[in-house]
């Protein structure tokens, strides 16, 4: 075998892991998450402010460090990592609750007055949160899954199962869906037509960008998955067709019935996979032999496979449009956070049943099971990213002046004027630079996303991936994570948004 067939045999016929597995992993960063910000405070509380090499420091080994070893050598150790983590946020907030500048008061009555306190941010962090963790896990995934001590269920799943690399892709989509122009009330009745226009307009970089990928990809002969999309097709593809869609789907129905378009789309395509000859033709081709002759045999994976992912953005889309709805108090957040974890829980259940009765995950023909499992996983990560942030606004009521790059400002909810509620806003907090990985990964997310894969592609090229050792694939990963974070950082401290539409 050449090398290129190793490699692609390498990361083939897969079954994945368990739908828990997976949970706990995406569970993870937003623990470290609210560690990141807990470390913040308290050290802003010791010390003066920090540089931005510091910030940088503290953002890399507390979000993007755990990731890589959750995703390599610390795979079968992902509870212990989820106890040291949460033993370590509880010994920093005790160390806050100790410092705490807030007025001396019983807790119960301590909890009431934060209760009672406003939530003021120009965005909902949880949602930047959710579409970097993303990112990064995919990132990382991406190069890891080219060496040996990437644990092989994490892989893409060949034809049925739940492997981590699975939910990237959709996840990326829910991410998207959810601070998409529509969800952010960028266009009024009449102006509608106006905005599916310059959507047709935005996809010009995607369409380029897959091209290009095509051209590149095929010239150097750089292995290929052929299950994952086909011959030709690849993930800027789906995304040019699922913006396409779903635009003109949102221009005919209310964004409030998003998810009624969500679950008839998905319904429907689920029952013609199972009483039409479409699962035949995804998964043998038109002459049941596994041809891929012709632009639809060569590229059925992917061409079909746009109907789940269109559901899944339509599930995304309902999803943005909750969580951006005016809510007042830290307790109308909490509300939030629990109906959404509800919702997750809920869709677990489904997803137990659909896959005992109807058919299991199936990333390949993004299948009813696999949407559930996607829009659940989501929300469930979505939840828990919700209640770190009110924890975190927790330890700023309780130190003053604090500052958390990319979470919530506290404003005193008996204050209605906006001009005084912005004159509220800590003079720490309006002067501080955003020293922030977070918001710069969120920032140029696209940029990232390209950046990790020519880098992906670099590092296959000039390095034997499939017989390095435990140690040096330990220091690529990290640094290429570093290589690219740092990137983006300086980009985001330079305060360039490198966007072509």
């Amino acid at each position: 075998m050449s090398q290129k067939q190793m490699k692609e045999a390498f990361v083939s016929n897969h079954n994945g892991t368990s739908v828990l597995e997976v949970t706990q992993g995406l569970c993870l960063p937003a623990l470290c998450i609210v560690c990141r910000g807990l470390l913040i405070i308290l050290s802003q509380h010791l010390c003066s402010s920090h540089t931005w090499r510091t910030r940088f420091f503290i953002d890399f080994v507390s979000l993007i460090i755990p990731l890589v070893a959750t995703l390599t050598i610390l795979s079968s150790f992902v509870l212990l990592e989820h106890l040291a983590v949460i033993i370590c946020g509880a010994g920093l907030f005790y160390q806050i609750y100790c410092r705490r500048t807030c007025a001396r008061m019983p807790v119960q009555k301590m909890l009431e007055k934060f209760l009672k306190i406003s939530l003021e941010s120009e965005y909902i962090p949880a949602i930047s949160c959710f579409r970097v963790i993303n990112s990064a896990f995919t990132a990382v995934a991406i190069l890891a899954v080219d060496f040996p001590l990437f644990p092989r269920r994490f892989a893409k799943t060949e034809l049925y199962g739940t492997g981590a690399m699975d939910f990237g892709v959709g996840g990326f989509i829910f991410g998207t869906a959810m601070v998409c122009p529509e969800v952010r009330k960028k266009y009024t009745e009449e102006s509608r037509f106006y905005y599916l226009t310059k959507s047709l307009y935005s996809v010009w970089p995607l369409v380029f960008l897959g091209i290009g990928r095509l051209v590149i990809i095929k010239a150097i002969g750089y292995q290929e998955h052929l299950t994952e999309y086909g011959v030709h097709w690849n993930f800027f593809f789906t995304l040019i067709v699922v913006k396409l869609i779903t635009s003109l789907l949102l221009i005919i129905f209310p964004l409030n019935k998003s998810w009624i378009v969500a679950i008839s789309i998905i319904v429907l395509y689920q029952l013609a996979l199972d009483f039409t000859p479409l699962k035949r033709l995804i998964l043998y081709g038109t002459d049941g032999s596994g041809t891929r002759v012709g632009l639809l045999n060569a590229n059925r994976e992917g061409i079909i496979s746009t109907l789940g992912y269109v559901a899944i953005h339509m599930a995304g889309v309902q999803t943005g449009s909750y969580m951006l709805k005016k809510r007042s108090h830290v307790k109308d957040w909490i509300k939030g956070a629990h109906c959404i974890l509800l919702t997750a829980i809920s869709l677990f259940i489904s997803l137990y049943i659909v896959q005992v009765n109807v058919e299991v995950v199936s990333r390949r023909m993004a299948n009813l099971a696999f949407c559930i499992w996607i829009v659940a996983s989501s929300l469930i990560l979505l939840s828990s990213l919700l209640l770190g942030d009110i924890i975190l606004s927790f330890a700023k009521f309780l130190i003053k002046e604090a500052v958390v790059p990319c979470s919530w400002k506290l404003i005193h909810s008996s204050v209605t004027n906006k001009k005084h509620l912005e004159s509220l806003v800590s003079e720490a907090e309006r002067k501080e630079p955003s020293l922030c990985l977070i918001t710069a990964m969120n920032r140029n997310q696209l940029i990232f996303f390209l950046l990790s894969n020519i880098t992906t592609g670099l590092i296959n090229l000039l390095i034997d991936t499939l017989h390095s050792s435990t140690l040096w694939a330990l220091f690529v990963l990290n640094l290429y994570m570093f290589t690219n974070c740092l990137i983006i950082y300086v980009l985001h401290l330079q305060d360039k948004t490198i966007k072509f539409w």
